[in-house]
């Protein structure tokens, strides 16, 4: 089964079992809600931790959590630098004009007139809008803003991307 990042736990809070966690979900207030199961994933662990959240609050860029059975820090300690997953089965259903990022890395771009410039990598979230990373010819990278006056069609069943190059891209 896959299971996809939906925060890393970075830090304890306080004394009464709180940790901060940085959200990598565009639905925190639904992953993080009470009453959810999460698994924590920890780098010297075989397997994952179920974790049920007690409760969750929004602190600067943090989001606060507390799990049901870790009312200390004592407790929470040990978690501390793991990630906060859900398996694919959960993943919420999106709109037809939103994908996940996973969907599409591995996604082929070729341009509105056919020529294939190379393969997605990574997705940048610096801020208004997403940035697409494509390894291109020669291992050259090229940077794609996520707007309607470039990426003209996405089909994340297909792994293919047609994108319009606008003056000063390239």
């Amino acid at each position: 089964m896959k299971y996809y990042t939906v925060g890393k736990l970075v830090n304890t809070q306080g004394l009464r079992g709180e940790v901060r966690v940085v959200s990598t979900t565009d639905f925190p207030d639904i992953r993080f809600k009470k009453g959810n199961k999460l698994l924590l994933f920890l780098e010297k662990q075989n397997q994952p931790i179920e974790l049920e959240v007690a409760s969750f609050r929004e602190h600067k860029e943090f989001f606060i959590l507390t799990f049901k059975g870790y009312p200390t820090i004592n407790d929470v300690e040990k978690l501390k630098g793991g990630d906060l997953r859900v398996p694919e089965t959960d993943l919420i259903e999106l709109d037809e004009d939103e994908f996940y990022i996973h969907q599409l890395i591995g996604c082929e771009v070729f341009t509105d007139e056919g020529e294939l410039l190379g393969t997605i990598k990574e997705v940048l979230q610096p801020g208004a809008n997403d940035v697409w990373v494509v390894k291109g010819k020669g291992g050259k990278e090229i940077l794609l803003p996520y707007i309607d006056d470039c990426i003209k069609q996405v089909d994340v069943q297909n792994k293919k991307v047609i994108c319009h190059i606008m003056e000063g891209l390239l």
